[in-house]
């Protein structure tokens, strides 16, 4: 069994472990500790990487800091599908396909069945299969923690790298280049990606 040890690198395995010399040793398992694994920090969100496509074919795993005021924005997957578990704090969500995809935003966004957009705290669970729309936001004066799986990896790895290399520049994002960054990672955006401290909204 490998704990990771290292806050940035989060491993000390390199390479596939799936193939060559090392998938015909005995089977290996992975603990990471509190507070451990690759973290990137940006004033939009903060993203640790727990378990990647380095250790497991079945999904990346994610420990994510949602500040006041993120809202991921309305998106879809063609081929993903994703996991949240919200561990501390309380964010607005939703999983379901719209009456109708409104471009300028998902707040009041109602299915067919009646779902709307759900306020969620703690102990939260919401399993998002390939093609259904869904987002997330926080819309209170704290941050909020979850954790985050992405199946399969590592393509939501890259993306979270490079999204998050775009907003530490500060200011509004580019809006060409992170059209081609999702393209490249299965993400077709339906509202707009926004960041930045929130007036506190209570329900």
């Amino acid at each position: 069994m490998t704990s990771t040890g290292d806050s940035r690198t989060g491993d000390s395995r390199t390479g596939d472990p799936h193939s060559g010399p090392a998938a015909q040793q005995a089977a290996q398992g992975l603990v990471v500790p509190p507070g451990r694994g690759r973290t990137v920090r940006t004033a939009a969100q903060q993203v640790t990487f727990k378990v990647t496509g380095q250790h497991t074919r079945t999904a990346s795993s994610f420990e994510v800091v949602v500040p006041p005021g993120f809202d991921v924005g309305a998106h879809v997957h063609a081929r993903s599908e994703e996991f949240f578990y919200v561990l501390e704090g309380e964010l607005d969500i939703f999983a379901f396909e719209p009456l109708i995809r409104t471009p300028d935003g998902w707040r009041e966004w109602r299915s067919a069945g009646g779902d709307r957009v759900h306020r969620a705290t703690a102990g939260t669970v919401v399993l998002v299969p390939p093609g259904c729309p869904h987002a997330f936001a926080n819309p209170t004066g704290s941050a909020a923690r979850m954790l985050f799986q992405s199946a399969p990896p590592p393509d939501h790895e890259r993306y979270f790298e490079e999204l998050l290399e775009i907003l530490a520049a500060g200011g509004p994002p580019d809006d060409e280049v992170v059209a081609g960054l999702r393209a490249r990672y299965d993400i077709e955006q339906l509202t707009p990606l926004r960041h930045g401290r929130a007036r506190t909204k209570e329900r």
